[in-house]
């Protein structure tokens, strides 16, 4: 459960990626020498973010790794801030986030997993763990989902803050009405 005073604080909500917006698991393989990696994404986290995006949020990535995936995947859910560090070097990037958008660290949540994760948990004004998180990342959190990663903990996190700041009922109604418009304006 969130607080929602607490809730409507926050501006940016940052998320990480293997063990958060996956189940963990990486796919490696080659074509031709290339080498290829694949990550599963959940199409309801990507709901839940792009609702998060029209209740005003600002969405961002850090992640601890390099992949094309991930830069697919945040163009994909128009998430203009990704981070990527081969070194895991979280923190860094979130601080160079808030800067450039003019937002404290008490504005901004994360949700995290493991170790990496650890020194933006303990930075930011709502830290979050997923179902699945290493226990020491549980227990430095303020509120740990009942989702894995990869099994619908983003969708999860933003019905909740949302709920909180009471805009989820109202964000829900706008995006089943954009898609129903149509349809039922030529039925009349």
């Amino acid at each position: 459960m969130i607080d929602g005073s607490l809730a409507r604080t926050i501006r940016l909500v940052v998320l990480d990626v293997d063990g958060v917006l996956t189940d963990g698991g990486i796919y490696l393989g080659a074509v031709d020498g290339r080498p290829l990696e694949f990550k599963r994404y959940d199409i309801q986290d990507g709901l839940g973010i792009h609702l998060m995006q029209k209740a005003g949020l600002r969405v961002a990535i850090i992640t601890g790794r390099v992949s094309d995936s991930v830069r697919l995947r945040a163009a994909e859910l128009g998430i203009e801030d990704l981070a990527q560090d081969p070194d895991a070097q979280k923190l860094p990037a979130l601080l160079a986030m808030l800067d450039r958008h003019g937002i404290a660290p008490s504005e901004a949540a994360f949700i995290g997993d493991d170790f990496p994760d650890m020194a933006v948990l303990r930075l930011v004004g709502l830290s979050v763990a997923v179902s699945n998180a290493v226990p020491e990342v549980k227990r430095a959190c303020a509120v740990t989902l009942t989702r894995s990663g990869g099994a619908g903990a983003v969708r999860e996190f933003a019905e909740m803050l949302l709920t909180a700041r009471n805009e989820w009922q109202s964000v829900t109604d706008r995006y089943v009405a954009e898609r129903s418009l149509p349809f039922f304006e030529s039925k009349t």
